[in-house]
């Protein structure tokens, strides 16, 4: 479904058959529409920009949480960009589109619109009384469907606004995909149908596998919550604005902490009931692991309460709290190195929430500088040393100093700073130093090419352990594609190597891959070395070379062949094309540029 705003049309468009068959849906076909659609260095504010509301041909069916993925060329990195919002809303889209597998948003309407959609059919309505509502509000102004809307946050063009649902339980949260959606006037898009229904012998068959693995009994358990505990366990946990790896008062903000505080499941009847219900000052919210590490462990706050509250603020702002979280540590840095003209100190929530807000409304110079990331705030600032980023978005949950193979998973993600592309933090830590430099790259590259083929389902990747290709074959040729497990590993890496061709196109390189500087500083408070950069640069050397680029992180005409990409990649889009390609390891020198 393409809707235009400048011109208030809907229309309907068949996908191309070849790319259902190469790209099967969600990330790898918004991939794919999003590099046909753009032109290198298109403004991500501007009408040119596209905002796709992706499915995938699993949506609605398999057992976990239900998914739909925001795609567009995000406003915090300028690179490609898939976040991922759960809820109500991605199977209640699917069952409103009837047949269609995304929405596809360009231009910009000249006044706020909501985009309702039932039926296989869509219409445009005025927004102009819910302008200014937050998450919770507007959501709250349909109380019979499902919404996905901005807040104020995309409202005022945070660069790092949401895409909210369920009032502000669920989000599509990292990267800006709420500010491409705000600068378009967009408002909210309402899906009034219902859950698609069928599959049920598969999805009961497999919703029992679910909550058996490892991952579901986890979530069963603690939802993401016990990620604080795990961190500061085996020593990632990064506190006070990345100073240190383990946090004093993380039992405060725990799991044990959370069971005591909570009132309810998002889900209580399902095998895996979702995210606990607390209450807060700002009212009930659902907090997830990132809540009580970034604005808990991050901002040095041991009171639970208080994190909830601060999380339950950026929810209903729709606003991510991760780099909200980061914004404000690195302002309580940048005031101890005395780079700001004011007090700030980690453990005092009451400024955190006075700055997020002004991150928010970009009411004084600080908060301005900060609503566009960490990055702009340093440029304006300085101490560009204090917080982590990578492509321009600030780390998340991970200290990798203490887990190499976290460090490469970040640098190379496609999106930026992002743990979810990969986690292999959750196994080397535990592995007592004995992984080798093969088998560091390995895992990553492994990780990032399986969860693409998930977002491209699109499914729940904590279902990782479920849905493997051999089931996920079987789901799909139950929804009447053919694609076998083999075809299916293509296609994760042919996702992943073209949004790697999309980024390179906007003017990425190697040095867009490489380590942070902070995290190759030593801890002060328990001696813990910085990540060695030589090594480093070894391991992304191999990275490059199991993917088939070249060592500025290129694919090779050779690897395009093999994943049948060469009809993609355009004369703007740097690859090696010669038929002497040199493999990554060598000198610049010896690798010239075809």
């Amino acid at each position: 479904m393409r809707v235009d705003l400048s011109a208030g049309r809907v229309t309907s468009e068949a996908i191309p058959e070849r790319w259902l068959e190469q790209y099967v849906g969600g990330k790898g076909l918004g991939a794919r529409y999003l590099y046909d659609e753009l032109e290198a260095g298109t403004d991500p504010h501007a009408p040119e920009n596209v905002l796709l509301f992706a499915l995938g041909p699993l949506t609605g069916y398999t057992p976990g949480d239900q998914r739909y993925a925001a795609i567009t060329k995000s406003p915090l990195t300028g690179a490609f960009l898939d976040s991922y919002g759960g809820g109500t809303f991605p199977a209640r889209l699917a069952g409103s589109l009837e047949g269609h597998l995304g929405v596809l948003v360009t231009g910009v309407a000249a006044e706020p619109v909501v985009l309702e959609v039932d039926g296989g059919e869509a219409r445009l309505e005025s927004a102009d009384d819910l302008w200014g509502l937050n998450a919770e509000a507007t959501c709250d102004r349909f109380p019979d469907a499902a919404v996905a809307c901005v807040g104020p946050a995309g409202e005022n063009g945070v660069q790092f606004a949401t895409i909210a649902s369920d009032g502000g339980d669920h989000h599509a949260g990292r990267g800006g995909a709420g500010t491409v959606m705000g600068a378009k006037n967009l408002k909210a898009v309402v899906a009034h149908g219902s859950a698609p229904d069928g599959l049920e012998d598969l999805h009961e068959r497999d919703e029992t596998a679910f909550a058996e693995s490892d991952a579901g009994r986890w979530l069963a358990a603690s939802d993401t919550l016990e990620t604080v505990d795990f961190a500061n366990e085996v020593g990632v946990l990064p506190t006070r604005g990345w100073q240190a790896r383990s946090f004093d008062g993380a039992d405060n903000l725990g799991i044990e902490r959370v069971r005591k505080a909570a009132h309810g499941r998002e889900r209580p009847d399902d095998p895996v009931p979702g995210g606990f219900r607390v209450d807060s000052d700002e009212g009930e919210s659902v907090p997830r692991g990132a809540a009580p590490i970034v604005l808990g462990a991050g901002l040095g706050i041991d009171d639970f309460d208080a994190v909830a509250t601060l999380g339950a603020i950026c929810d209903r702002l729709a606003m991510d709290v991760i780099t909200a979280g980061n914004a404000v540590a690195w302002s309580m840095r940048a005031s101890q190195e005395g780079l700001l003209e004011r007090d700030l100190e980690f453990g005092d929530e009451a400024a955190a929430r006075t700055l997020i807000d002004e991150i928010a409304t970009r009411s004084t110079p600080l908060g301005e500088a900060l609503a566009d990331g960490v990055d702009a705030a340093t440029a304006r600032f300085g101490g560009d040393d204090l917080i982590p980023t990578v492509k321009g978005m600030e780390l998340s949950s991970y200290d990798p100093r203490n887990a190499e193979t976290m460090a490469l998973a970040y640098a190379t993600s496609d999106r930026g700073g992002c743990h979810r592309r990969a986690r292999p933090v959750e196994l080397e830590p535990v592995a007592g130093g004995t992984w080798d430099p093969a088998r560091k790259v390995a895992a990553v590259v492994d990780e990032q090419n399986r969860r693409a083929v998930l977002w491209s389902l699109i499914a729940d990747d904590f279902l990782e352990d479920v849905l493997r290709p051999t089931v996920a074959a079987e789901w799909l040729s139950a929804v009447g594609y053919e694609c076998d497990e083999d075809e299916l590993a293509r296609v994760g890496e042919r996702v992943w190597t073209l949004v790697k061709l999309f980024n390179l196109r906007e003017g990425f390189s190697r040095a867009d891959d490489e380590l942070p500087s902070t995290l190759t500083e030593p801890l002060e408070d328990d001696g813990t070395a910085g990540l060695d950069p030589e090594a480093f640069d070894a391991l992304l050397d191999r990275y490059y070379a199991i993917r088939g680029w070249n060592n500025r992180g290129q694919p090779t005409e050779t690897t395009l062949r093999r994943l049948d990409l060469c009809d993609v990649s355009d004369a703007e889009t740097p690859v090696r094309r010669s038929s002497d390609e040199t493999p990554a390891g060598r000198s610049t020198d010896e690798t010239p540029e075809t």
